[in-house]
């Protein structure tokens, strides 16, 4: 059969495998009395059953509609009562499966779009007039619908709850910037608002009895150095704080639309786009006190910076925040460098600044995942998330100093994420992962610990990673788990100990797997230093035989931000469609990503060219040795963004073991990146790592077989970081592919083009048994 058939055959069959799962998804809606909740649950192709749960005893109640069970109509969202922000909306993070159900009640088809983490819309669907579309997603993706001349209609953010959006008509348009609708700088007791005039402050009076002129707080402020907010007011309005900026030039970088709609010529457009080593607006705090005397009714002090001298902040902004009592107020300090990070107190007498939270490291603060913090009623104590015993655990501050902090959880596990804290019963839950012995540590569980430390106990126990949803009151909770291996159970357990009172649903995969979809194999082996497990996935194509001999190709993302390789029940298209081809294809997290401690996570600092290859290449060979029919004398690569970087770097540094790399949108020189992700792992100022993790700068050293891919319009990696390879290889003398895609933002080969070039590229250079 011709290569081209074969890809589209995949890439449809990967499609078709979307709605082939049933009994997966529970959304509970709890009825008024507390004590009961219903669900529905697709039980078939275009069939759904609805059940009544009582949660006091686990009585199930199933019917083919919701007016059998006694049942209120589903909730809608309607796109003409939305407002539209003025800021770009974004996905951020990827959270648990979840569903959208749009319904489209136009005169006419509207498209609908995946706004990806960096803003760029990725489109999935045309949904007809009057059709209606259930789309899969996940809980913080957010989903632009527009009408067929791209005018936005609506955006919704997928959560954990049934969602509906009826798309009936446009939104509201943001406000105007000068909009009277904008929040105001008001003081607590509403005789004053500040107002930004001339790069200055000014005390305007507001309320009814307002009389008398502004009052000018500041006249030194310039284009270069100005006062700005948001500011902050203390809760007695006698004091507030706000920020004076030393501005920098801001780099942009310029981006081609070489075939524009509506136009022949080529477009350009500039984009703010800062990176390592750039400079940085440096902001002062300042606090200004409110007086009763009319001839100084205020005074203006900048604050003493020994404890602050360099902050890392691209925008000025500093997390300010009082105490309740006025006494106090709170702002953040990120160094520079990422590896000095401190909550400091600004005292409101005496503008002295004092040390609340202090984390140091020799490698790198996780400020983007480890730095959650909650203040705790009347503000004299803080909860704070810290790694300073070598693994990410809860802690409790005395905020003025007085008490050394208190440790809540301790072990060889990591917290993950703090679900919710009840300060009236003094406890916390949270999710955490190496926590049940024995089990896959990425896997996460509920657990619960009270303010003393005591009480700690973990309230889910499946052997797979969990989900919950709490009841209203939080006596029941509906948990759903699943792994790569099992599609997903939902139980409803009890809040206060976990215990199980009913199983709701097992999810039917029968359906999927009649397609020849094959469930992957978890598998785990030591890694680079010899007992350090790794943990991976082993994808199968359909009808393997282990008495021959396949060839092997890792999805490879490294990025030391999180955890990648599949945890929970997933479809993977992607990867089962390369499988489908005739190749085994696997994923697995090496040293230097994150979630498994800081001495794991830490291997990725000024090494980012490491990206765990030695522990994924001794996880691969421990695979075939273990697993029969993993060819290792053809192993190619493919990955995108951070991935793409090292799926080139696997031949430059590894082409003893891969052969074959694929890189889309690879940032392959990390000074070409986006200032926050590449210094937070290789520091401040700019030193050899940089160069060292550079593929650029090791173009020559290419072996093997490379596509390049790149979209013209990705806003997220620099599209020159690409071009810049692509002339250092020509100048080398290499041979390689490359495609850059008109039109086409971040994850080029997610595309439809991308996807059947990455296949193509497979298939001629590393191609399968069942294609010679």
């Amino acid at each position: 059969m011709d290569s081209s058939v074969r890809i589209e055959n995949a890439l449809s069959w990967a499609d078709s495998t979307r709605d082939s799962v049933y009994r997966d998804e529970v959304r509970p809606h709890w009825l008024p009395d507390g004590e009961r909740f219903w669900y529905e649950v697709s039980i078939a192709p275009g069939k759904r059953e609805y059940v009544l749960v009582n949660a006091t005893d686990g009585a199930l109640r199933r019917a083919d509609t919701s007016p059998e069970l006694g049942l209120p109509p589903a909730p809608e969202t309607r796109t003409s009562e939305m407002k539209l922000s003025r800021r770009t909306p974004r996905s951020h993070g990827t959270g648990p499966a979840t569903a959208i159900e749009f319904t489209n009640t136009t005169a006419g088809p509207v498209r609908l779009f995946w706004v990806d983490h960096a803003g760029d819309r990725q489109p999935y669907d045309t949904i007809a007039a009057g059709a209606r579309l259930r789309r899969e997603t996940y809980e913080g993706h957010v989903w632009l619908v527009a009408d067929a001349s791209g005018q936005t209609l609506g955006v919704l953010e997928a959560n954990d709850t049934r969602q509906h959006l009826l798309v009936e008509g446009p939104a509201a348009p943001p406000p105007p910037r000068d909009s009277a609708s904008r929040p105001p700088d008001r003081s607590p007791d509403g005789r004053w608002e500040l107002r930004w005039v001339d790069n200055n402050v000014v005390l305007h009076p507001t309320g009814p009895d307002a009389s008398g002129a502004d009052l000018r707080v500041t006249s030194d402020g310039t284009a270069e150095r100005p006062y700005v907010g948001p500011a902050a007011w203390a809760p007695d309005a006698r004091a507030f704080v706000l920020t004076r900026l030393t501005r920098v030039p801001v780099r942009q970088i310029t981006l081609v639309d070489s075939s524009p709609s509506g136009q022949l010529p080529p477009r350009t457009r500039q984009l703010d786009y800062i990176k390592p080593g750039d400079p940085l607006p440096d902001p002062t705090p300042i606090l200004v006190k409110l007086t009763a005397d009319p001839a100084t009714p205020f005074t203006v002090r900048a604050i003493d910076r020994d404890l602050c001298p360099t902050f890392f902040t691209t925008d000025g902004r500093l997390n300010y925040r009082w105490s309740a009592d006025g006494r106090e107020v709170y702002f953040d300090y990120n160094q520079r460098g990422h590896q000095l990070y401190r909550i400091l107190a600004l005292d409101a007498a005496s503008a002295a600044v004092r040390t609340v939270v202090e984390e140091t490291s020799r490698t790198f603060i996780d400020y983007t995942n480890k730095t959650w913090r909650e203040w705790l009623p009347g503000d004299r104590q803080l909860l704070w998330i810290s790694e300073r015993d070598g693994h990410a655990h809860l802690w409790l501050y005395d905020v003025a100093g007085q008490a050394a902090p208190r440790q809540l959880t301790r072990g060889e596990w990591v917290v993950r994420k703090v679900e919710t804290v009840d300060a009236t019963r003094g406890q916390i839950w949270f999710y955490a992962g190496g926590v049940r012995p024995g089990e896959d540590p990425y896997y996460l569980h509920l657990c619960r610990v009270n303010f003393d430390g005591s009480g700690f106990i973990r309230l889910t126990e499946g052997e797979g990673t969990h989900h919950v949803v709490w009841s209203p009151d939080r006596r029941w909770f509906v948990d759903t788990w699943s792994r790569v291996d099992l599609p997903p159970v939902t139980e409803l357990r009890r809040g206060d100990t976990g215990a199980l009172i009913a199983t709701l649903e097992r999810a039917d995969a029968s359906a999927l797997f009649a397609t020849g979809w094959s469930a992957p194999e978890r598998f785990s082996a030591p890694g680079r230093d010899g007992h350090s497990p790794i943990y991976g996935v082993i994808i199968r194509p359909p009808g393997f035989d282990p008495t021959r001999h396949y060839p092997v190709v890792e999805e490879v993302y490294a990025g030391p931000q999180d955890a990648f390789a599949p945890k929970a029940f997933s479809l993977l298209p992607r990867q089962q469609a390369m499988a489908r081809l005739g190749y085994v294809v696997v994923q697995a997290d090496g040293m230097g990503t994150n979630h498994r401690g800081r001495a794991f996570h830490s291997v990725a600092w000024k090494n980012l060219q490491d990206a765990g290859f030695p522990d994924r290449i001794a996880w691969l060979r421990a695979a075939a040795a273990a697993r029969p029919g993993l060819d290792l004398s053809r192993v190619g690569i493919y990955g995108g963004s951070a991935g793409g970087q090292s799926a080139m770097r696997a031949l430059l540094d590894h082409s003893d073991f891969y052969s074959v790399a694929f890189a889309d949108c690879g940032c392959h020189d990390n000074r070409m990146d986006k200032i926050w992700w590449n210094e937070q792992w290789l520091g401040w100022p700019l030193d050899g790592s940089y160069v060292a993790a550079s593929n650029l700068e090791d173009a020559a050293k290419l072996r093997g077989r490379l596509f390049l891919m790149v979209g013209e319009q990705d806003t997220n990696v620099d599209p020159a970081s690409t071009l810049q390879v692509v002339e250092r290889l020509v100048r080398a003398g290499k041979d390689f592919e490359f495609l850059r895609l008109p039109g086409v933002g971040h994850s080029a080969a997610e595309s439809a083009p991308g996807k059947r070039r990455r296949l193509d590229f497979f298939i001629r250079n590393l191609p399968p048994e069942i294609n010679r």
